[in-house]
């Protein structure tokens, strides 16, 4: 039994042929939601077609690309020379006194 030789497009070990079949079925699939009403309903044999159409192949291209998800860029300081609220110091309460009731005056 002789096994084939896998093909790489980079480091992640990503196959092109398998990755141009996903972007090939999302883009079908895409195209099928969109353009007819039919493909956006239910099938009484395999369900709710979006999911088959779109949906798992969305996520199966996901897979092939190891689960990427998108990183938050950091904050950019609006104001450099401003203190921040997180820098200062916590408030503390100021204890109140308690008020003397006037009593009245007896002569």
């Amino acid at each position: 039994m002789t096994l084939l030789p896998i093909r790489h497009t980079d480091a992640a070990g990503i196959d092109p042929g398998l990755d141009a079949a996903l972007r090939y079925a999302i883009a079908i699939g895409a195209v099928l939601v969109v353009l007819l009403p039919a493909a956006r309903g239910m099938h009484p044999a395999i369900g709710w077609l979006p999911l088959w159409l779109l949906a798992m192949p969305l996520a199966a291209w996901w897979a092939l690309h190891g689960f990427p998800l998108p990183r938050a860029a950091p904050p950019e300081r609006a104001l450099v020379g401003v203190r921040s609220r997180r820098n200062a110091p916590q408030a503390r309460r100021r204890v109140r006194q308690p008020r003397r009731e006037s009593l009245p005056r007896v002569a």
